[in-house]
Order: structure tokens, then C-alpha cells, then sequence
């Protein structure tokens, strides 16, 4: 394997994805919005193939699927929050609607699209194995965007996981910090589609952080301890993958959840 010319650029995209992972899904556990970041992943697939539509309808190749996910994701993670916040809906009203819209929509223009685009069943199952220089030039930008944001926010972030009317008694502007939280999980879920791709990603993006919780008691403990899970169940999936021949996003996904599985043996009852 170690000959493999493949195989540094599948490492370092592990690195970034886990990286991703670690950070930001522990937010997401702490929060309990796991349902929200499946929403977006789901809903990504309409900004996929809308891309994908208008790139070979129109000859617009610079509109790639990423572009779409990434932009169907920002804009379904604000949708959500607004609805929540204006209409005082519960989330999970929000997210089926939007779940159902965002598939509804890729399928129809991926049906509507001639051709067979290896692209977007990239985005859909990952493609590690394939990412390229570029790909892990942005993986890695992104991931010093949300590293530098999460540092200058940490503690109102934090603040709003926890307690959202202390943060309010804190005169802590709440709606602003709810969705810059929103944004950076929209923006982690289509970094981590590069992994697992959009039907595994919640898999990566909360199993890490969820065998985190079990053994830390600080939010900046389960960080560090679900990114280094990440590393290790995703170059443990990629070894597994490469020996049995099997798809390596898929094999990510069976690992991590089967360590999480042992993990909740350690977990003490309330």
C-alpha cells in the first residue's frame, strides 16, 4: 500500500477530514443538532445537480458539484435557523422540509441532466482514494477558516451549546452565533463529502465526537480526543478498505460505527 502513489494524498485528506470532524461535530454533539447536519447533507444533492445541470446544459464549467454543495448546504443551514428562530418552529419540523426539498430538487435536475457524471456519484459514496492537489489545497483553506473562527469565538460559541439564556442574560448576541455555528456545519459537512460522501457524512462528522464525550468532561478535551478518533478510525477504514478491496467511505463509516458501539460500553449510567 505504502507504494502506492495514491496514498499521501488519501492520508492528508484523511488528516483535514478528521480535523473537520473532531472540531466542529463536537459543537454538533454538545448542541444535539446531529439531525440538522444530516438535513444539510441531504440537501445538498440539489445544489449538486443544479450545478451539474447548468455545466453541461449551458457549457458553465466552472460551476463543479462542489460549488453547488456548498451553496446548497450555507443556504439550507440558514433557512433552518431562520425558520426556528422567526416562527419558533421546532428543527425538526424545519428539517424534514428542507430534506425532502434539497432531494427533491438534485434528483429532478440529475434526471433532467444527459449523461453519466462520475463527479457527482463522487460527492454522493467519496472519493478519497481519487482526491486530487487541488482538493486538498481547499480542504485544508477551509479548514484554517474554521480553525481561525472557532478560535476567535470560542467562548460565545461555547456559551450558546450549553445555555442559550444565560448567553442571553450575558447580552451575548444569540441568533448571530447560532448561525455562524449553522454555517461552519454546512461548510464541514461538504469538506467531509470529499471523504465519505454526502450519504455517510453524518457518520464521520458525529461518531468521533459522540466516543469523545464518553471519556472527556471539557469541550475542548472531546476536540482534541474526536479529532484524534478521526485520524484513527479513518486511516484504520482506509487500511481495511485497501486489503479487502471494499468502498472506502463505506468502510470508514462501518469502523466508526462499530467502535462507537464499544465505546458505550464504558459509558457510565446516569
Amino acid at each position: 500500500m505504502f507504494d502506492n502513489p495514491f496514498l499521501l494524498h488519501t492520508l492528508l485528506a484523511g488528516c483535514g477530514a478528521a480535523l473537520t470532524g473532531g472540531i466542529i461535530g463536537s459543537y454538533v454533539v454538545v448542541k444535539r443538532i446531529v439531525s440538522i447536519s444530516g438535513s444539510i447533507a441531504h440537501s445538498v444533492l440539489g445544489g449538486m445537480g443544479l450545478c451539474l445541470w447548468l455545466k453541461i446544459r449551458f457549457g458553465l464549467t466552472f460551476l463543479t458539484p462542489f460549488i453547488g454543495a456548498l451553496t446548497a448546504g450555507l443556504i439550507s443551514a440558514f433557512l433552518m435557523g431562520w425558520i426556528h428562530l422567526k416562527y419558533k418552529e421546532r428543527e425538526d419540523t424545519a428539517i424534514a422540509a428542507i430534506w425532502a426539498i434539497g432531494m427533491s430538487i438534485g434528483v429532478i435536475f440529475i434526471a433532467i441532466t444527459p449523461g453519466y457524471n462520475t463527479e457527482l456519484i463522487d460527492f454522493l459514496f467519496g472519493n478519497i482514494l481519487w482526491v486530487s492537489s487541488s482538493d486538498i489545497f481547499l480542504l485544508f483553506a477551509l479548514n484554517a477558516l474554521i480553525l481561525s473562527i472557532i478560535a476567535r469565538f470560542y467562548k460565545p460559541l461555547l456559551a450558546i451549546c450549553f445555555d442559550e439564556e444565560q448567553a442571553t442574560l450575558k447580552k451575548l448576541p444569540v441568533q448571530t452565533f447560532y448561525f455562524l455555528l449553522l454555517g461552519l456545519v454546512a461548510v464541514s459537512i461538504v469538506l467531509l463529502t470529499q471523504i465519505v460522501g454526502a450519504i455517510l457524512v453524518v457518520t464521520m462528522l458525529a461518531i468521533p465526537a459522540a466516543i469523545a464525550a464518553i471519556f472527556t468532561r471539557s469541550l475542548l478535551q472531546m476536540m482534541a480526543l474526536a479529532t484524534a478518533c478521526g485520524l484513527t478510525l479513518t486511516f484504520t477504514g482506509i487500511l481495511l478498505a485497501y486489503q479487502l478491496n471494499w468502498p472506502p467511505g463505506a468502510t470508514i463509516s462501518l469502523v466508526s460505527s462499530s467502535c462507537y458501539a464499544g465505546a458505550l460500553l464504558f459509558k457510565k449510567k446516569p
